[in-house]
């Protein structure tokens, strides 16, 4: 196996796992947006659907990067519990400013993840993959942010 090859499957398993992370986080705000409750409710339930319509957003644009390269995405539930670093919640009676906390925490996680996944892809040489990390660092640091200043 060549150099090229080796960087081109270490880019294809660290896409792998952010669309295992972004599923997690996708499924974990849902369940917040769901189980809230307290005097922000309102404006939390709100923040937390608009956060998993953009998080949703990009699960196809990841898997299909992913085909596009000629790569295998992830197959089932199982395989994205294997490759997630986005850690589960199952409590639903958790108080608002956790969920924020929580939140915020899952989606720096994820611009880990991104960071990660961009230099996989400099080391393959995709100058596309690399582009495509900016754009969704950019929203993950805008969620984490408003996320952030709800907690300050």
């Amino acid at each position: 196996m060549s150099s090229n090859d080796n960087s081109k499957g270490a880019l294809i398993d660290s896409l792998n796992g952010l669309l295992a992370d972004t599923f997690s986080l996708y499924v974990k705000t849902k369940n917040f947006h769901w189980h809230v409750k307290g005097p922000q409710f309102h404006d939390l339930h709100l923040l937390f659907d608009t956060h998993a319509t953009e998080v949703f957003g990009l699960v196809d644009l990841i898997a299909e990067r992913v085909r596009k390269i000629g790569g295998t995405t992830l197959t089932s539930p199982s395989a994205i519990a294997a490759k997630t670093q986005i850690k589960p919640q199952d409590d639903t009676s958790l108080d608002a400013m956790a969920m924020v906390k929580e939140l915020f925490d899952d989606n720096q996680t994820l611009i880990a993840r991104l960071r990660e996944v961009k230099a996989a892809a400099g080391e393959a040489g995709d100058n596309a993959t690399d582009g495509m990390m900016d754009d969704w660092t950019d929203q993950a640091e805008q969620r984490a942010w408003f996320l952030r200043e709800i907690l300050a």
